[in-house]
């Protein structure tokens, strides 16, 4: 509790919970970038690509008609309705009914967790992850414990008896990325099947953020496994996704729940609350993604494909570099020299080299020791950045 200053004024601190969050190391990076010249950056998640003429056009011809108004709490119907029949495609039948639009994905994150977990709950995620999921809850006020991934000869990958041994009957939620940021693990569907049936059994909710899950490179070209193929739609499973990756629309601002219907009417709530409703010209242009993108986003698919392959085959030449091709998502979690202290590296590199690389540690504990590079761009920057960074080597 604040406590009155010997001057007689009261103090400005904020909560504890909010206190002890870990800033973001990935912009400590981008911080230290400022001002140096020429910075090849490939930190942030997201392509050098604008996003695609046609969504643009429908935005600005949505606001040519003057939908700046507000809209409902859970997005126009529109929308829900062509995000209904999207998710029905790839994953089983769905109901506007059980889908709200968000401002972003990291609202739909936030207000997923809102929904289902609070102070003094136990929550556990599977690491190295996106720092911002792991956060949310001690925001809120939960308790998380994590379940690292490992490193090895094939790349990344899961133990399953250490996770289900930290799923326990007073475990009140599961947070769950895959494809994985940073890593590109991807859950295997008789994983997921194991997962959820053990959850089913503790009455454990799962948080599956699937932002990725058209990034995926599996030989069949189909989206990565997803719990919302093997859940039914009532249950304590809520899918969290997002426009920003698979349309290139990371400036916009918009994603989705998939939850069952019953919670629809406290999100909606929870939405008023936080954001009251998306922009509805952005609506709009996320109805162009999804009736007139898919060509698109296979397109994409197969150039993260060429350019993921073609930065492994680069930094493999390199000496003391371990990197191995990640089965999703858009970036690269390889260990290096100096990446023991990974944080320390990367502005070295900046200051020193002039590439922007994601520190491991920014990623939790378990992600010391590697480093995330976005590939997200084509192969002259990428062989650009590659060159930088050997240099950077040899001269140590």
């Amino acid at each position: 509790m604040n406590q009155p200053a010997a001057s007689g004024l009261l103090t400005a601190d904020a909560r504890d919970n909010v206190r002890a969050l870990r800033s973001s190391q990935i912009r400590e990076v981008a911080n230290a970038g400022l001002g140096v010249p020429d910075v090849l950056a490939f930190w942030f998640g997201e392509s050098d690509r604008v996003t695609p003429q046609f969504i643009r056009d429908a935005a600005a011809a949505a606001l040519g008609q003057g939908a700046t108004f507000y809209s409902h709490n859970l997005g126009i119907a529109p929308l829900r309705e062509a995000l209904a029949g999207y998710v029905t495609r790839l994953h089983g039948p769905t109901t506007a009914d059980q889908v709200a639009v968000t401002s972003s994905g990291v609202s739909a994150l936030m207000l997923a967790t809102q929904l289902v977990a609070g102070a003094g709950d136990q929550v556990v995620a599977v690491t190295p992850l996106w720092p911002n999921l792991v956060e949310i809850p001690k925001i809120l006020g939960a308790d998380v414990q994590t379940v690292g991934l490992r490193f090895g000869a094939q790349g990344w990958s899961l133990d399953m008896d250490q996770l289900l041994a930290a799923l326990t009957p007073g475990t009140r939620l599961l947070l769950l990325n895959s494809p994985n940021n940073p890593t590109g693990w991807v859950m295997s569907r008789d994983d997921q099947r194991t997962v959820l049936d053990h959850c089913r059994r503790l009455g454990i909710w799962i948080i599956a953020d699937e932002v990725y899950e058209r990034l995926s490179y599996a030989d069949d070209g189909a989206a990565a496994p997803s719990f919302l193929d093997i859940a039914e739609r009532n249950e304590r499973v809520i899918c969290v996704n997002s426009f920003s990756k698979a349309w290139l629309m990371t400036g916009w601002r918009l994603g989705w729940i998939v939850a069952p219907d019953a919670l629809m009417g406290d999100l909606g709530k929870l939405i008023e609350y936080n954001t009251s409703c998306a922009p509805v010209f952005v609506q709009q242009a996320g109805i162009a993604a999804l009736t007139q993108g898919e060509s698109f986003v296979q397109q994409l698919v197969g150039d993260l494909r060429a350019s993921r392959d073609h930065l492994v085959q680069a930094l493999s030449a390199l000496p003391g570099v371990q990197a191995k091709a990640p089965p999703g998502a858009m970036y690269l979690f390889f260990s290096m020299p100096g990446a023991e202290h990974s944080l320390a590296l990367c502005k070295a590199l900046v200051r020193e080299a002039g590439l922007g690389l994601a520190p491991g540690s920014a990623f939790g504990p378990e992600g010391e020791g590697f480093v995330r590079w976005c590939y997200a761009c084509d192969t002259a920057r990428l062989d650009a950045g590659v060159a930088r960074l050997q240099r950077y080597l040899a001269s140590r």
